[in-house]
């Protein structure tokens, strides 16, 4: 991994301080990027505080050409850079000329990170803000590496997909859209019913698309809820909630994939947006298409986590009206309704 020259740093720094929530509307004309194709680290200031942010530029990226940003989330005890490595996601950037933008969460835990996601347990005094520190990342890849504001889409795994849930429910206006992996949430199990998400811990003030990969056989984060308190609802429960917030029809589309594979869609919701399931009936609690095994079950190889988000993905922007938003290609199912 490149680290950047203590110039670049300067210059990044002072550029990122004046980069965090640029508006799609707002998207300067011209560009030019510090860092070439692969993987460096920037730097990232929030609260006096400096943090190294893992970042991949694609394969023959030009210094001026403002491409797409997917943060990409890693899970409790691993890091950015590992989550680059067990996601697979460099060649499926080069492939889809996008961004990787992989920042690590602040609170330790064991060789890695864990993120303090809102609403959940109760954190270590003084943990870092995560939601706001996401806005700064964002930012940051969005003003000094040439990343394109309306194209701005995330990702995750397990601990990093519920990072990214909560994101979503508190930063909607960020993301154009959503693939967390093995960590879909929609706030908060509700204290009185845990087996249901708690409304009023996710209100986003605009709809968000939604992707999401889940295993049946997932022993950390069950598909069919329970487990650690943080978890408590099902997955279709989760994909149900969502599928309210984006007012979407009611009842949803099932199309078999694989002998593996199902993939459950909610269509029709406000924007054209659609709110997505894939369940792997002999997935573990894994990346779908990774080609690293963590322990953790069976990794489907049957559908690519990579390319099938960055297809979901292609299809939203984020809105120049923070009330309403586009949807830039119609959904490949909408027609069998």
């Amino acid at each position: 991994m490149r680290r950047l020259s203590r110039t670049v740093i300067g210059a990044l720094t002072a550029l990122s301080a004046c980069a965090v929530a640029t508006p799609a509307s707002a998207a300067p004309a011209s560009c030019s990027r510090a860092v070439g194709p692969g993987e460096h680290t920037v730097p990232v200031t929030f609260e006096g505080r400096e943090y190294p942010v893992n970042v991949y530029v694609p394969a023959g990226a030009r210094a001026t050409e403002r491409l797409p940003i997917v943060l990409n989330l890693h899970g409790t005890q691993s890091t950015g850079s590992g989550q680059l490595a067990y996601s697979g996601m460099r060649p499926a950037a080069d492939a889809g000329r996008y961004l990787v933008v992989a920042p690590d969460g602040a609170i330790p835990a064991a060789a890695g990170f864990a993120w303090n996601v809102p609403g959940v347990g109760t954190p270590p005094v003084g943990a870092r803000d995560d939601v706001a520190y996401l806005d700064h990342v964002i930012g940051t890849a969005a003003g000094t590496l040439c990343g394109d504001p309306a194209r701005i889409y995330g990702t995750g795994y397990s601990g990093g997909g519920r990072m990214l849930s909560a994101f979503a429910c508190h930063r909607p206006q960020a993301l154009a859209a959503i693939a967390p992996v093995a960590g879909l949430r929609a706030g908060r199990p509700d204290p009185s019913d845990p087996t249901g998400p708690d409304p009023s811990s996710c209100t986003p003030a605009r709809g968000v698309p939604v992707l999401t990969f889940h295993g049946e056989q997932d022993r950390t984060n069950p598909y069919q809820g329970g487990g650690s308190a943080y978890w408590g609802y099902s997955v279709p429960a989760a994909q149900q909630r969502w599928a309210r917030i984006d007012d979407c029809l009611p009842r949803p589309l099932t199309i078999r994939i694989s002998r593996t594979v199902t993939k459950t869609s909610y269509l029709g919701c406000s924007g054209g947006a659609a709110v997505t399931l894939y369940t792997v009936a002999d997935g573990g609690h894994t990346w779908p298409g990774t080609t690293i095994d963590n322990g953790n079950g069976t990794v489907t190889h049957d559908i690519s986590a990579n390319q099938v988000m960055w297809r979901f993905f292609q299809q939203y922007r984020i809105p120049r009206r923070p009330t309403a938003w586009r949807h830039a290609v119609p959904d490949a199912d909408a027609g069998r309704r």
